[in-house]
């Protein structure tokens, strides 16, 4: 997609995760406007309503762009219902980020001040992605079972919305007092596909390069990548569970012989059966999973992450305003 005025916008906004920010998709629709793209609104009123309304807009060709305005949980509600809509190359995908992480976003680019988020969905270019899928659900940030997961599942929306992040913390707190173990059957198949088995207490299939935010597990995977990259922690007890927390928050984890990180095209997790396997902050299937590199097409918006290596993407055209600025 080019930068062509007029880009139809539509917006999918979950009040729920509105209300940690409020005002913000206003703003950024008054921006976009400015920018000279048109701008419906569609509102969610419960859960999965994201999908279906997704659904309908791919359907319906009456928009260029379908944005997800919530947190990671919209997002993964969004994609989903873009893909199901049978169409053989579905409107692309941009953010508004109004939830706790807002992981996808940062990926994106699609930070910073409403005025940048705005013009970023009516004027930056589309790139073509790989998302990942778990048990027939996609996700684009990362899928997995062990602490995480356990965590995702147990905390208490309420205590969310008051708290943000806090929530995460104290779930994870209670995981690693918990003490993990092997619990975890892991079967890996590599890009030239040869299979290794492995035993972990936590394993996460990285989709993008951030993960809970913008800490990073896997630093060398991108989106645009038709691979997958798995993070297995290998060490159980208290002991390593609060070391790998420490190190992750630190950025130490590179180079550890109990943290392996891995490209590969597949996986398979078997453990205990039924229990969670969170994708992009939200519980998408149940043990035991086989997560892959999905077939479909998807397309986003935003200038994304660099790449090692890579000259950085064109800016957007600034605002004539000077009011772009993060």
């Amino acid at each position: 997609m080019s930068h062509a005025l007029d880009r139809r916008l539509a917006i999918i906004f979950n009040p729920v995760a509105g209300r940690r920010r409020p005002g913000l998709v206003e703003q950024v629709m008054a921006a976009a406007t400015d920018a000279g793209s048109v701008v419906a609104l569609h509102t969610t009123d419960a859960a999965g309503h994201a999908t279906s309304i997704a659904r309908d807009l791919a359907r319906s060709g009456t928009a260029d762009v379908i944005v997800a305005a919530g947190g990671d949980g919209t997002i993964n509600e969004v994609v989903n219902g873009m893909a199901t809509a049978g169409m053989a190359e579905p409107p692309p995908l941009g953010v508004v980020p109004l939830g706790t992480a807002n992981v996808l976003a940062h990926e994106l680019g699609l930070i910073g001040s409403p005025e940048r988020i705005g013009r970023q969905l009516a004027l930056a270019p589309s790139r073509a992605v790989h998302a990942g899928v778990a048990n027939g659900r996609l996700f684009t940030m990362m899928a997995g079972t062990g602490m995480d997961a356990r965590v995702v599942a147990g905390i208490d929306p309420v205590l969310k919305r008051r708290i943000g992040k806090g929530a995460y913390a104290l779930g994870g707190l209670r995981e690693i007092l918990a003490g993990p173990t092997l619990d975890y059957d892991v079967m890996l198949t590599a890009p030239d596909g040869t299979v290794s088995r492995h035993k972990a207490v936590s394993c996460i299939l990285c989709k993008g390069h951030f993960y809970a935010g913008t800490f990073v597990l896997a630093p060398d995977v991108r989106l645009e990548q038709p691979v997958l990259h798995a993070v297995l922690f290998t060490r159980p007890g208290r002991l390593a569970a609060l070391t790998y927390a420490t190190l992750m928050t630190l950025d130490l984890l590179a180079g550890r012989s109990d943290v392996l990180v891995r490209p590969v095209l597949s996986a398979r997790i078997e453990g205990p059966t039924g229990e969670p396997v969170q994708g992009d902050g939200d519980i998408i299937a149940r043990l035991p999973v086989d997560i892959s590199i999905w077939a479909g097409s998807l397309r986003v918006v935003g200038m994304g992450v660099n790449p090692p290596g890579a000259p950085p993407p064109s800016a957007v055209p600034p605002a004539r305003s000077g009011t772009d600025n993060q």
